[in-house]
């Protein structure tokens, strides 16, 4: 299986892109690092890899065929702030759940505790938070995570261990990793393959 985004082009005014003409390509069991400059448009990318953003030129397919537009959505997006990414009004339970119900065996490999599911996003460490939404992102039916700086808020220790998990779940389930980071030695370390955008922005 193979996400693909072919000839992206993306600009919030019509003469001045972010994207030009952007190709990428994800396949399953694979961990690729995205590396750009701040403002160069790697979130932009990962949004519209994701659904997220749909203003911009170009096509984004699985093995040829259109993201689906309804369901699950078999392109999960991680965030850098999971607290933007959360129902402020929900306990963590009914955010863990919303789309599907995550396992037990997920939630104990990202070390969730019990008590932490009646609590409030508010009353959760960031490192804690972000445990949630990559539980939550990891279900059967992802076939690709797009992990947009989603370890720079935590310490190295906890970005070891979270990286460590993330790893051992998506080769079990033979998912595709789009890494975003400006962390060279990570992506050195975790990626098997590396683009940067400066190379395929074309802008």
């Amino acid at each position: 299986m193979r996400l693909k985004g072919e000839n992206i082009s993306f600009g919030y005014k019509k003469n001045n892109l972010i994207l030009k003409d952007v190709n990428i390509s994800l396949g399953s069991g694979e961990v690729l690092g995205l590396v750009g400059d701040s403002g160069s448009g790697k979130s932009t990318l990962c949004k519209i890899l994701a659904g997220y953003e749909n203003k911009y030129q170009g096509k984004v397919s699985i093995d040829g065929k259109k993201i689906p537009s309804k369901g699950y959505n078999p392109i999960q997006l991680v965030f850098q702030h999971p607290e933007k990414a959360v129902n402020p009004k929900w306990k963590m339970k009914e955010i863990l759940n919303e789309g599907h119900l995550v396992s037990q065996d997920i939630l104990d490999s990202f070390g969730i505790k019990k008590n932490w599911l009646n609590r409030w996003p508010n009353e959760l460490s960031g490192g804690e938070l972000q445990r949630f939404a990559l539980a939550r992102a990891l279900s059967p039916n992802t076939r690709f995570l797009i992990a947009d700086e989603i370890t720079t808020m935590v310490d190295a220790i906890t970005q070891a261990q979270i990286w460590n998990i993330v790893l051992n779940i998506v080769e079990e389930l033979n998912i595709g990793v789009l890494v975003v980071s400006h962390d060279r030695n990570l992506i050195n370390r975790i990626c098997h393959d590396t683009v940067y955008l400066k190379d395929i922005a074309g802008v």
